[in-house]
């Protein structure tokens, strides 16, 4: 297939695009395995999806910014290569769906002439960094996280100590201490502070949501704001190091933690800090900076003055530059077509800062505009179909895409979400003013809807019945944040019908403002009364006696539901052989040059000690050796092979490797760490024939055990 590069397109992120192409021929020529391929794919934000033969393309927008002209040519490349849809996701990222993967290098490279970067939007990398999407106008910010966000993320893009951890990593910064980043289900969080003068971070680590929900612990109280790159590398380093890699289910940062203690944790990531690029790393604040704009004004008629009042009231909000007002932007279900999106690029190109902001419950945020303006876009959003009041309220939900496209989702979770908005509309038009009740949806346990973090949430599910299965919801309450900040995360209370939830939804609603004290937050309201209130308040819509035909159908779907869960795509197991596994660690060393030849050092350690690794898992599954952390693989071959002659060393093979945690990552340290691994390899290399000789063939190996 012809491949076009605009050549203005940074070198690496053209050397990125030209490899993809190069890996998707090898796999459509059956010279890549299959699930080794996904497992480079995700890197690229190359998602499969429900349905067969199609993916679904991340588009990672550091702390969800997006300027006029990229989101034209998001919205161009999603007309040419997707279905003319962009979805906007509770990552601050935007989806396209239905793509061809033979068209995923074209789509990157039309993207990337807008610097826009599909890297590491997925996979078991630093996923999109996030940040409050007022961050830079909003009133009671210390200072503006921005420069900070954007700088971590262009850190680790590509960093190696990243590409390829036992799971994913979420880093969030709030622009405030009420926390609308929600740092608390965080693996890394920071909310700023000043202290005598001093810009700096609260850091939290550990948070998480998913099926085993836990809260960030404070590690820093304060921490100044040019440590938060070199604490980020470290923490990191020792969970690449540290982290569980044979269950996935147990991979995450909040696992390590809860495993070793803050405490030791702590310890191990300032062990690192000789190791790092630096003690320090000035963040330039200039970076992330929006020009004011100044536009002519336009005196425009509002048609309907009561919506136009509800929608200025809901929707919009006095900027720290008070001589500007910020416009939320409500956008059901996360979804704008690529017409409509064009539009809407165009209307903020001209009348407001170029800086949208895509925002973690699905919408958009436009900055600078002038009070005299609103009613131009008032106007003009209503005619896009995006005036709707009630952003952030009650009224404004959030939800997956479920099973209309993810191979985990058990439900569908965006026409409930319809439906539910409807009747809120409806029965509870009051609550469009309600910002401390939210509501959030996910088609599975994993969270993507963040149901975890809703004052009610639901997550798809099922029950079975006189040998047919019935669509479910998983009821959860009491998650999310204060208004003063604080975090919650919910609780199961009962699984329902799916087709029963608005019903569900309503007696929640209703016992809350009949049952709650003046002022009292839903949180409060629920802590008070108690699980076991609301277990009996909904019980008698579980009962299963009374199901209609209706019920065993999902919300959107005629027919009768069959749970098709597919299996997850960072989940997969892929067989392997070992001498694939050798070429890994030769690869490895071969990046390992690359940086050496460029002079960057830190790079080639850290490539060299995976190419240790990485080489010793090698032998170790040679002989049916199971290990299921990196320590745990240094810690075994020199159980099992530090005595023998082939690798019998002077010093033992854990203090060889381990060597690049206590020495500066300077040139000589870095060539001589580079030919001890060669000469390791070498010897591998060696070990592996003769153990080919002995028995005849490669080996076969199980290696979702062994992601090191």
């Amino acid at each position: 297939m012809s491949l076009s590069v605009n050549q203005s397109i940074s070198p690496a992120a053209q050397k990125d695009i030209i490899e993809l192409q190069k890996r998707i021929e090898k796999f459509e020529q059956g010279e890549i395995a299959e699930d080794k391929f996904k497992l480079y794919r995700l890197t690229r934000g190359v998602y499969g999806q429900r349905q067969t033969g199609v993916q679904m393309i991340r588009i990672k927008l550091p702390y969800g910014k997006v300027t006029p002209r990229q989101l034209i040519t998001i919205a161009n490349v999603s007309d040419k290569y997707a279905t003319g849809n962009l979805h906007l996701t509770t990552r601050q990222d935007i989806q396209l769906h239905f793509v061809k993967l033979k068209d995923s290098p074209a789509l990157w490279a039309d993207l990337e002439a807008s610097d826009v970067t599909l890297r590491e939007a997925c996979g078991n990398t630093v996923r999109n960094v996030t940040a409050s999407p007022d961050a830079g106008i909003n009133p009671n910010e210390p200072f503006d996280v921005t420069p900070y966000a954007h700088a971590l993320t262009h850190f680790f893009l590509r960093n190696p100590i990243c590409q390829d951890m036992g799971r994913k990593v979420k880093i969030a910064f709030a622009s405030d201490s009420t926390d609308s980043a929600m740092t608390y289900f965080h693996d890394i969080g920071f909310i700023p502070l000043v202290k005598d003068g001093i810009k700096g971070f609260k850091v939290v680590l550990g948070g998480g949501l998913g099926a085993q929900a836990m809260f960030a612990q404070t590690a820093h109280s304060f921490l100044p704001a040019t440590e938060i790159i070199p604490f980020s590398e470290a923490v990191i380093r020792v969970f690449d190091r540290y982290g569980e890699r044979a269950n996935r289910n147990k991979a995450r940062m909040k696992f390590l933690l809860k495993k070793m203690g803050l405490e030791q944790l702590m310890k191990l990531v300032n062990e690192e800090r000789k190791a790092l690029k630096g003690y320090h790393w000035p963040i330039d604040e200039t970076i992330g900076r929006v020009e004011q704009p100044n536009p002519p004004h336009r005196e425009v008629e509002v048609s309907n003055p009561t919506a136009f009042e509800n929608w200025k009231r809901t929707n919009t909000f006095v900027q720290k530059q008070t001589e500007f007002r910020g416009i939320w932007v409500r956008v059901p279900l996360g979804d704008i077509n690529a017409e409509t999106a064009r539009k809407l690029a165009g209307l903020v190109e001209q009348y407001a800062a170029h800086d949208i902001r895509v925002t973690a419950n699905q919408g958009l945020l436009i900055k600078y505009v002038k009070p005299g303006l609103l009613p131009l876009f008032f106007q003009e959003l209503t005619a896009l179909g995006l005036a709707k009041a009630g952003f952030d309220s009650t009224h404004d939900i959030t939800s997956c895409p479920g099973s209309d496209t993810c191979n985990l989702a058990v439900t569908n979770s965006t026409a409930l979400s319809t439906t539910l908005e409807q009747m809120l509309e409806n029965d509870f038009e009051h609550l469009i003013n309600e910002r401390n009740i939210k509501i959030k949806i996910s088609g599975c346990m994993n969270a993507c809807g963040q149901h975890m973090a809703a004052n009610i949430g639901f997550h798809g599910s099922s029950i079975k019945h006189k040998g047919l299965v019935v669509p479910a919801m998983q009821v959860v309450i009491g998650g999310g944040l204060s208004p003063s900040g604080e975090g919650f995360i919910a609780e199961k209370v009962i699984k329902l019908p799916t087709k029963r939830i608005p019903n569900a939804l309503a007696l929640l609603l209703t016992a809350y403002e009949k049952e709650a004290e003046e002022g009292e937050y839903f949180n409060d309201y629920f802590q008070r009364v108690g699980k076991m209130h609301f277990y009996h308040l909904l019980k008698p819509l579980a009962e299963t006696d009374n199901l209609t035909s209706a019920e065993f159908m999902d919300w959107g779907k005629q027919e009768q539901f069959v749970p098709e869960i597919g299996v997850g795509e960072c989940a997969s197991v892929m067989l392997d052989v070992i001498g694939t596994i050798i070429e890994e660690a030769q690869e490895r060393l071969d990046w390992a040059s690359d940086g050496l030849r460029e002079e960057a050092y830190a790079d080639a350690i850290y490539n060299t000690y995976s190419a240790f690794v990485i080489g010793a898992k090698a032998l170790l599954l040679s002989v049916d050796i199971k290990c299921n952390t990196q320590i745990g693989i240094l810690e075994s071959f020199e159980e099992h092979f530090g005595q023998t002659e082939d690798f019998g060393q002077t010093k033992s093979f854990k203090t060889l490797v381990l060597q690049m945690k206590s020495q500066e990552p300077e040139k000589d340290f870095a060539h001589e760490y580079f030919q001890s691994a060669n000469s390791f390899l070498r010897q591998v290399r060696t070990f592996r024939q003769r153990q080919l000789q002995s028995e005849g063939k490669e080996k076969l190996v199980i290696s979702d055990f062994y992601k090191a």
